[in-house]
């Protein structure tokens, strides 16, 4: 129909679908507004004719719409599992660590025994070899090198057992790949009463005539097109983020965000397979670069280079290269 494709036409080309593909009573009536505004839809067809289109619509992609739902639903359920079996191995671990003895009691024959050890190294003198100095100040300088680390972490949280942050109002997961973010709401609502405002660098997350729970700055951009939120059970709301740097762990959620010590993440191991192609091909290469250096051998960009070069040399014989000095 002539109308339709003016239709398609107008959405493709304009910027009000994006604002109105969470509020979906505003969107319909948008849309048979415009279909009476500006298309045949109402009077190039009879009522029973448009009827059977809109329901034949409807029903496409009914299916569609289930399937989505419940792949969702089932990925945050996989996500919400192994979320709690980090938790159980952490706690388990804690557990184990408890019950290890802290103090190890000395009977009084090995502590008479020791207490003899002790008195026979501090009567000894020491003879300070020709390496003597250098010795010390080397003692000092991995020392110097500690404080200075130890400086850089002080007052970072340690990650949680997602390798995130438990906030007051709400806690964060990640992986190399995306992060888990969950707000929990305190009370049942519906879509229509949060702000979920999700941009590339910034996020902003509250309820309607309330002071927003999350207002900041990203640590790092996002992919947009694949990050999504859910509001689970009325009570919370569940945010999916998909990084863009994929090797890379996030220290903070939001700038304004407590920072946390990357140094201490414990990654789950994962297999090649489950990277996606990008970040696949990049791990790829560096540990064949690593294998390549550990042999001598050149990394994948000097051969780059070497081979561009014996192409030059090849198109130009003309040229003697035998006294020049490549790096």
């Amino acid at each position: 129909m002539k109308g339709m494709d003016q239709l398609s036409s107008h959405l493709t080309n304009s910027k009000i679908l994006p604002l109105l593909l969470h509020h979906h009573r505003n969107l319909l009536n948008t849309f048979f507004s415009f279909l009476a505004r500006k298309t045949d839809f109402y009077s190039g067809a009879t009522p029973e004719a448009s009827k059977k289109l809109l329901l034949d619509t409807y029903l496409k992609y009914q299916p569609k719409a289930a399937e989505y739902k419940a792949k969702k639903k089932e990925e945050s359920e996989e996500l919400d599992k192994k979320r709690k079996e980090r938790e159980a191995r952490a706690r388990a671990e804690e557990e184990a660590l408890a019950r290890e003895p802290k103090v190890k009691e000395l009977t009084d024959e090995e502590a008479a025994k020791l207490q003899a050890q002790l008195d026979e190294k501090k009567d000894k003198p020491e003879v300070p070899g020709p390496a003597g100095d250098k010795e010390e100040d080397t003692t000092k300088t991995i020392d110097v090198a500690d404080d200075e680390e130890d400086e850089k972490e002080k007052g970072k949280l340690a990650p949680n057992a997602g390798n995130g942050c438990d906030l007051p109002n709400y806690k964060w997961t990640q992986t190399l790949q995306e992060i888990e973010l969950r707000i929990p709401l305190n009370i049942r609502v519906k879509t229509r009463d949060l702000i979920v405002e999700i941009n590339k660098k910034s996020l902003k997350v509250g309820l309607k005539g309330q002071k927003p729970i999350i207002d900041g700055e990203l640590e790092h951009e996002i992919k947009l097109e694949e990050t999504t939120w859910v509001l689970e059970d009325g009570k919370s709301v569940l945010i999916q983020i998909e990084k863009i740097n994929k090797v890379a762990w996030w220290s903070k959620l939001v700038t304004t965000d407590p920072e946390i010590s990357t140094k201490k993440i414990n990654p789950e191991p994962s297999k090649l397979s489950d990277l996606d192609g990008e970040t696949r091909g990049l791990v790829e290469k560096m540990m064949y670069d690593q294998r390549q250096k550990e042999l001598g051998l050149p990394t994948s960009e000097e051969q780059k280079k070497n081979d561009m070069l014996q192409k030059f040399i090849q198109q130009h014989p003309e040229m003697d290269f035998s006294k020049c000095k490549f790096t």
